[in-house]
């Protein structure tokens, strides 16, 4: 396939776990919701990281500078979230 067509395939998915997202918020309650919801988050992010920002085919620095964006973002958000919880 060319990359015109996997890019359409992607797209495709992107939109289709945006109507499943979507579609548990309005249907389910509760905290399989929310699960539901945080799992299709992390697969849209997943393959907007791996085909649009070409991280599937780039080199090793590029791919630990990433690693290391996500490492810092979770961190800040642990800190975040314990001054939060202890006040």
């Amino acid at each position: 396939m060319n990359s015109w067509t996997v890019s359409f395939v992607v797209w495709g998915a992107l939109l289709l776990l945006l109507a499943a997202s979507t579609a548990t918020a309005v249907l389910v309650a509760g905290p399989m919701a929310h699960a539901f919801s945080l799992a299709c988050a992390l697969a849209m992010a997943a393959l907007i990281v791996t085909w649009f920002m070409g991280l599937r085919t780039a080199d090793g620095l590029l791919r630990v500078f990433a690693l290391a964006a996500v490492f810092w973002l979770a961190l800040l958000i642990a800190l975040t979230l314990a001054d939060f919880l202890t006040r």
